[in-house]
């Protein structure tokens, strides 16, 4: 039961893949990869060679399209480049994606869902129901979703995204921007927090979700939490900074992790 209530959690996805098996050890992480409609972090191209499955929602194809060429400018070739990164699925109610992209996708065999008759779930949490069904029983486990483009843009965007982490709150998945990453910390568990120091931090969040949180714990940080309540309109944990290698965090209540991603001048 200990072991349950027990979850690991590491940002390797940012790191070269051989270098995330070192980390991972014996347990390796089943990736997938959900492209959204905001512009493509720099890191993308790292979190395609780590994902086992590649899906883009809706208008994320027009992004992965047009951004993915400039993200590799150490490759002259634009349609070389466009054509090795396909997507295996685009997945949404298409009102976003351009004909042309469309086409080009479907053109390279990319499979294409169209769920416009669905307008009560987003397009991220299409994707997401698409990737748990797809990944065996197995992998679920060690099942991973990564979100890139999730943060930025639209604030109702964000908060939808953010809602996809409540929903699938029993999933592992990552809203992942240029600058910063977010992660659902579900209730009433011990997370150990692996901190990756070349690539992420110092600055981080514990910010109540869903209710306020009436006891939290921490180590690990500048600013640790001892048995604290938070909840908005009160006390919320923004703008600590990552002490450790480890941080640890057990709550009574759903919380958000936020971390920096550093750029490449810091690394």
């Amino acid at each position: 039961m200990a072991e349950k209530l027990r979850m690991t959690h590491s940002s390797s996805f940012l790191l070269p893949p051989t270098m995330t098996d070192a980390v991972n050890g014996s347990s390796p992480t089943t990736y997938a990869l959900i492209i959204l409609n905001q512009r493509l972090p720099r890191f993308s191209p790292l979190l395609w060679q780590h994902a086992k499955i590649r899906l883009c929602a809706d208008g994320g194809a027009n992004r992965l399209f047009d951004d993915m060429p400039e993200l590799c400018s150490d490759e002259q070739n634009v349609s070389v480049i466009q054509e090795r990164y396909k997507p295996d699925v685009i997945k949404g109610d298409m009102d976003s994606i351009r004909p042309d992209v469309l086409s080009f996708y479907k053109n390279l065999g990319t499979m294409i869902v169209d769920n416009s008759d669905d307008q009560d779930t987003t397009d991220l949490h299409k994707c997401i129901a698409y990737v748990l069904d797809f990944v065996s029983d197995d992998d679920k486990s060690n099942l991973c979703i990564l979100v890139a483009g999730a943060l930025g843009g639209r604030f109702d965007h964000e908060m939808g995204n953010i809602n996809s982490l409540c929903r699938f709150s029993t999933t592992r998945i990552v809203l992942l921007s240029d600058d910063c990453l977010i992660q659902l910390l579900p209730s009433n568990r011990h997370h150990q927090i692996h901190i990756h120091s070349s690539v992420e931090g110092p600055h981080c969040g514990l910010i109540p979700i869903g209710a306020p949180c009436a006891s939290s714990t921490t180590t690990g940080l500048q600013w640790n939490l001892d048995n604290t309540e938070m909840r908005f309109g009160g006390l919320v944990s923004t703008s600590n900074i990552v002490k450790g290698e480890i941080v640890s965090v057990r709550s009574d209540s759903d919380l958000l992790w936020t971390i920096t991603i550093k750029n490449q001048s810091s690394n």
